[in-house]
C-alpha cells in the first residue's frame, strides 16, 4: 500500500511543509539522505504549547509528538519534489521533550510521533531514537523532534 494510502487510510491528511522561522533550510539533502530540521509541535489551531510535568499529561505529550511526525513527513515529501513513495526508510528521530525536571516520561511523549510513522510506514517506520528532555523549547512548545530519513 501507497504512503498516500495508507495516511488515508488511517485519516490523515499530511500539512504544508512548515517555513523555517530563522536563518536555517528545512531539511538538507546529502545522497540519500534527508536532514530534516526540527519541527514543532502544532496543529490547525496553532502551536501546540506546555511543559510535561506541569501542564499536559503524556498523553498530551504523545499527541504533540505525533504531530510533529506529520510534519517531519511533509518536510520529506517536499524534499522529494511531492514523491512520498521515494521515501525508503525512517533512520533516526531525535525528540525533545519540554518538561519539568522531575518528569522522566520522554520516552513515552516521542512514542505518538515513533508509532505513527510505524502505523503509516510498517517496518520502513521503525528508526533509531533518542527521547529527551529540555528546560524549554521554541516559542514554549512542548515537542520538538528532528529526523534522518533514507529516500531513493
Amino acid at each position: 500500500m501507497s504512503i498516500k494510502a495508507r495516511l488515508a487510510e488511517l485519516g490523515v491528511t499530511l500539512p504544508d511543509a512548515p517555513a523555517p522561522a530563522a536563518n536555517y533550510v528545512p531539511f538538507v539533502v546529502v545522497g540519500n539522505l534527508v536532514h530534516v530540521s526540527g519541527q514543532i509541535s502544532q496543529n490547525e489551531g496553532g502551536l501546540i504549547r506546555g511543559k510535561l510535568g506541569a501542564d499536559l499529561a503524556v498523553e498530551q505529550g504523545a499527541e504533540a509528538a505525533r504531530r510533529c511526525a506529520l510534519s517531519l513527513l511533509a518536510q520529506v515529501k517536499r524534499a522529494c519534489d511531492g514523491d512520498l513513495s521515494r521515501l525508503v526508510r525512517v533512520v533516526k528521530l531525535t525528540g525533545f521533550v519540554n518538561s519539568t525536571a522531575d518528569f522522566t516520561d520522554q520516552p513515552k511523549v516521542i512514542n505518538g510521533a515513533s508509532d505513527f510513522l510505524v502505523a503509516v510506514l510498517g517496518d520502513a517506520g521503525r528508526h533509531a531514537r533518542s527521547a529527551v528532555s529540555a528546560a524549554s523549547l521554541p516559542l514554549g512548545v512542548a515537542v520538538e523532534i528532528e529526523g534522518l530519513f533514507e529516500i531513493a
